[in-house]
């Protein structure tokens, strides 16, 4: 049910904003004149915390998450933007190790190639998030990062707009991240994440990747064949292994080559045992800390490889099985917890601590260990309650 704006909601926010932000943003040392000038005019946005409900990345069946993530559009005006700003990705390129078609993929799944930036107050975004949403204590700090801006002249409040989380620009950074990763890339004296000329923005992308550790060179991952008899119990970001130990155990590449050493890398199947099978490396999850769902992670992975004349996966997808929303996630975690299986925590969104307690629960009930919460896995929970 999403939050309506009442009379006592809005008043409720208001104390909230007086009672317990000023005086927790006065402790990270936002002067009262930044707070009053910046939250003056913020308000409660109801359609926010609704918005956060639904997330493509988090309801959406993979699949179909991917098939919009490397859209035919998606492909074609990212290899025309990466034609017209080739010598802009150069040097990004040559300053950051990043590749183009990386930076370029988050652009293009970020804003469609700064299309749409978005056009919500940040600041109201983010304190309604703070006030009543998920996770709230990291949207409090993002507003605090966001009071700071204001307050070294970085930003104003009326500039300050974007996603409904709060995000800005063409790469769509939160506030922590315009504070500690943003680049003064053409050199003329101020960051400018938002505007008509991507520069800064595109290299503030890539100045993210590296600062998290990308490896230029390597890929993020790339799609495998499991022998027959694989233990799916062995799949997981969670379990990492040295590649040649996949290699030992019989994976390899689409086309048939043993797997190549890219250093430690785990067996992802995103859908389950009857899916795709890939094989996620350290670039994998440096692309995680731009967006912590897996699935975002994939998207930029493969519209990467797309804009680069990669083939779409080879395998297939269990396309027509029964999708399940949030309210099933959290349904299914509730369950898997009350069974001995601690998810920690009932939030509707899959985590490894979640696909860790699927695979003890599989391991325990004889079934597939691949960690997938899919229709099957609810069902057997449910007849289980009785």
């Amino acid at each position: 049910m999403s939050l309506t704006s009442s009379p006592a909601d809005a008043a409720a926010f208001e104390v909230w904003i007086a009672d317990t932000l000023r005086p927790r943003a006065a402790e990270k040392l936002i002067r009262a004149e930044t707070f009053g000038r910046a939250m003056d005019g913020v308000r409660l946005l109801p359609d926010v915390l609704e918005r956060q409900a639904n997330q493509k990345e988090f309801n959406l069946p993979i699949w179909e998450y991917l098939a919009i993530a490397a859209s035919d559009e998606r492909i074609r005006n990212g290899r025309h933007r990466l034609r017209s700003h080739r010598t802009l990705f150069n040097r990004i390129e040559q300053a950051f190790g990043v590749e183009p078609e990386v930076v370029a993929a988050i652009w293009g799944l970020e804003t469609g190639y700064g299309v749409v930036k978005g056009e919500v107050p940040v600041l109201s975004a983010l304190a309604t998030l703070a006030f009543r949403g998920r996770r709230a204590a990291f949207f409090e700090d993002e507003l605090i990062a966001a009071l700071r801006l204001v307050q070294l002249g970085d930003a104003t409040p009326e500039t300050l707009t974007g996603s409904w989380a709060g995000a800005v620009g063409h790469g769509q950074f939160m506030p922590s991240s315009m504070l500690e990763f943003g680049v003064d890339f053409d050199g003329d004296g101020k960051i400018d994440l938002s505007g008509d000329d991507p520069t800064d923005a595109l290299a503030s992308i890539a100045n993210y990747l590296k600062k998290h550790g990308w490896r230029q060179g390597q890929p993020w991952g790339f799609e495998v064949r499991l022998p027959e008899g694989f233990d799916h119990a062995r799949s997981g970001l969670d379990q990492p292994l040295p590649s040649p130990d996949w290699a030992g155990m019989g994976l390899s590449t689409v086309t048939g080559d043993p797997v190549p050493d890219y250093g430690p890398a785990s067996v992802l199947q995103p859908a389950g045992a009857g899916g795709v099978a890939l094989m996620a490396l350290r670039n994998f999850h440096v692309l995680t800390r731009y967006n912590r769902a897996v699935a975002y992670a994939l998207g930029i992975g493969h519209l990467a490889d797309r804009l680069g004349g990669g083939r779409p996966f080879v395998a297939a997808w269990p396309v027509g099985a029964r999708e399940l929303g949030s309210g099933d996630i959290s349904e299914a975690q509730f369950l898997l917890s009350r069974a001995g299986f601690d998810t920690m925590g009932i939030d509707g969104m899959i985590g490894p601590n979640t696909t860790r307690a699927v695979r003890a629960y599989q391991v325990a009930r004889g079934m597939v260990a691949d960690g997938y919460v899919g229709p099957l896995l609810l069902d057997r929970l449910r007849e289980e309650r009785g």
